[in-house]
């Protein structure tokens, strides 16, 4: 009679681990997606190094350095309402292959506009590039908030956090790859970058074709107008959602510190172009190693303290470089800066994806989407301004001060936000 081995303890199913980078990745339609956002992210900062090296080449004015940003930014203003009550009224997936149909047009337009003749009186060229650049921002501007209310809806409710933290991975190696590999082909020829992102977003166009159709709840206002303002009363009324969203928001526009690298490398550390790009690196290495690191093991609970601990990191990082003279802890410092502010990012749009119902996930993207963009964009600004008037330095150190102030207002001011936990799909909203 034979007998059995002693039986060891049950290894949990593979459905009972929580969802992990690697797991969302193994479902086909997500994956489809998340090739749509790599090749179309990468297309566009291949296609931003391109542009902006050309003009000011060309006219030496930094002024339409400036612009070039700008003309980008204010679709995503000017277009908030209507973009994401698009991305609630229609078909998600539709929505994001014309917004890839016209990038393609967009780049080709900025393709042919610098490969006339006209293009070696420089001033030329820069109007018909900055038109067709809005038109570019006019695209994303309705692509954004259309594919991150696409994302949930391709994944199970559990497996969000997972989702978001392969997305942010994926857009920080764009974002850290895209720059070297845009410089690299225009050093080839201005000709053979653009043709790299003309092929680019044509995969980027083709990959949402094959994601199979999903539900989507339908838009439960009957008037447009209600239907326009339905993601700002949401996000007014949701105090986990406003809270989170604008605590990302002036951390930001306070602690923002990448537009006084230079005079940090120049003036403050003593040095040249290579220890500004490694000062440059520093931040995206950090947020690219925080996001991959939360891809693997996501952020499941105490949600809320992680986070304002996160902003509260990023605070102490923003004081640390000012007051700092030595590139080592400079360094050190950004990329810590870079991680911390990844957790809060992280964080921000799980809580978002969670507690917004899905009849209003496009309209409350494209709010978040201007939010985020107006935050870089003002943050760079006060920076400058700030640092013109008392000086570097001290605008770093009082800029980490304030993100501090603000993170202690927020966890006084929003306390459901600084006890939200769950973030595993268990709690939020209801489907």
């Amino acid at each position: 009679m034979s007998t059995q081995p002693a039986s060891s303890p049950a290894t949990p199913p593979a459905a009972a681990r929580p969802p992990t980078m690697l797991t969302v990745l193994r479902n086909r339609d997500f994956l489809l997606l998340e090739t749509n956002t790599f090749f179309g992210t990468l297309a566009a900062e291949i296609l931003t190094v391109a542009v902006t090296w050309m003009i000011y080449d060309r006219t030496q004015d930094p002024f339409l350095l400036g612009l070039t940003g700008l003309v980008q930014f204010l679709p995503f203003l000017c277009l908030v309402l209507l973009t994401g009550s698009v991305a609630d009224r229609y078909s998600r997936r539709h929505i994001i292959v014309l917004c890839m149909v016209v990038e393609f047009v967009a780049i080709l337009g900025i393709a042919l506009v610098t490969g006339t003749s006209a293009a070696e009186n420089g001033h030329d060229i820069v109007w018909p590039i900055m038109a067709f650049l809005a038109l570019l921002g006019a695209g994303r501007a309705f692509y954004s908030p259309a594919a991150h209310a696409l994302a949930p809806n391709l994944v199970k409710r559990e497996e969000i956090g997972a989702a978001i933290g392969c997305s942010t991975a994926v857009w920080q190696i764009c974002s850290i790859a895209g720059p070297a590999l845009g410089g690299l082909l225009y050093g080839i020829s201005a000709t053979f970058a653009f043709a790299t992102a003309l092929v680019m977003v044509a995969i980027a166009t083709l990959a949402p074709l094959f994601i199979r159709h999903v539900p989507q709840r339908a838009v439960g206002e009957h008037s447009m107008l209600s239907s326009l303002f339905g993601g700002v009363r949401y996000m007014k009324a949701e105090k986990i959602v406003l809270g989170a969203t604008t605590l990302d928001l002036f951390a930001v526009l306070f602690g923002t510190t990448i537009i006084l690298l230079p005079v940090f490398a120049r003036d403050i550390l003593v040095a040249g172009p290579w220890e500004l790009g490694l000062l440059r690196a520093a931040i995206g290495v950090g947020a690219l190693l925080m996001a991959l690191f939360l891809g693997l093991y996501p952020i499941r609970r105490r949600a809320g303290q992680v986070m304002f601990a996160a902003v509260a990191i990023f605070g102490i990082g923003t004081v640390v470089f000012g007051l700092s003279s030595s590139l080592i802890l400079s360094v050190v410092a950004l990329a810590l800066m870079g991680a911390s502010d990844m957790v809060s990012v992280y964080i921000r749009e799980v809580l978002i994806q969670l507690w917004t119902p899905d009849e209003l996930r496009g309209r409350v993207s494209a709010v978040n989407a201007v939010l985020i963009n107006a935050s870089n964009e003002l943050g760079a600004f006060r920076a400058g301004a700030v640092a013109r008037v008392i000086g570097p330095v001290e605008a770093a150190v009082l800029g980490g001060v304030c993100t501090l102030a603000v993170t202690g207002l927020w966890m006084f001011w929003f306390p459901k936000l600084r006890q939200a936990d769950d973030l595993s799909g268990a709690e939020g909203a209801k489907e």
